[in-house]
């Protein structure tokens, strides 16, 4: 009995050690990361605008980088509250964390490209002094994984974001809202994004919010800081010259 029970303990020793060498690095779950991101939709006729966006994420506020996103679409206007688009985006991830002591040089190495094509469809509504957005986005994701022997996998989504923004004064709004994103595959559920702001307008056609965002995957929640600067310039005036 006593070799026995020696030959328990040096097992349970050995695969405690093997799952320490061979559990994933970490991603910073516990750090406040940030997100600087841009957003524009620039209007160049009476039905179409050109959605432009790019979106720097780092796994810490001081730094180590974890994704470059950068999107474009073309949206055609149906009328004053409904809104579709056909896009592309460009997503270039680092997935190792490199703010732990024990990282080492080589968790650098591996990269996540990703191409997307998406569709999308936008419906807006006003309920007293609030607007409501409602977001629907089907995703088609062709991903490389440079960290795994140039593996290739396409995947598809579906998004739902319902958005709310609350005017405080005519320069200070508050922004709001809720993102649930689902596999259309195996695990069903992907994340869900919960977000909240103070928006300053800057311009009759630019903004700057100030927020955070709480980012909750099936094994993780990460907290996020958001800096985002909205843009939406009307171009029609230039198109119109250049026809004329």
């Amino acid at each position: 009995m006593k070799k026995l029970l020696i030959s328990i303990a040096v097992v349970l020793v050995q695969l405690h050690c093997f799952a320490q060498e061979s559990s994933p690095e970490p991603l910073g779950e516990d750090e406040m990361g940030i997100w600087y991101m841009y957003f524009g939709m620039n209007r160049v006729s009476e039905k179409w605008s050109i959605h432009t966006e790019a979106q720097f994420r780092y796994y810490e506020t001081s730094g180590n980088f974890n994704q470059l996103l950068l999107r474009t679409g073309a949206n055609y206007h149906i009328n004053q509250n409904a809104i579709a688009t056909l896009g592309y985006a460009f997503i270039d991830t680092d997935p190792s964390f490199l703010g732990f002591p024990f990282a080492d040089a080589s968790f650098s190495g591996n990269e996540i490209l990703e191409h997307r094509i998406f569709e999308q469809f936008i419906l807006t509504n006003k309920v007293w002094e609030l607007l409501f957005e409602h977001r629907y986005r089907l995703e088609q994701r062709f991903i490389e994984n440079r960290g795994l022997g140039l593996n290739r996998e396409t995947q598809h989504r579906a998004r739902y974001r319902i958005q709310m923004t609350l005017p405080l004064t005519n320069t200070f709004f508050l922004n709001f809202y809720d993102e649930l994103f689902i596999n259309l595959q195996d695990n069903l559920f992907d994340q869900n994004r919960l977000y909240g702001a103070i928006g300053i307008h800057i311009t009759e056609n630019s903004n700057l919010q100030l927020g955070y965002l709480r980012n909750q995957f099936a094994n993780a929640v990460f907290d996020r800081l958001q800096i985002g600067f909205f843009f939406n310039p009307d171009l029609r005036g230039i198109f119109k010259n250049k026809k004329s």
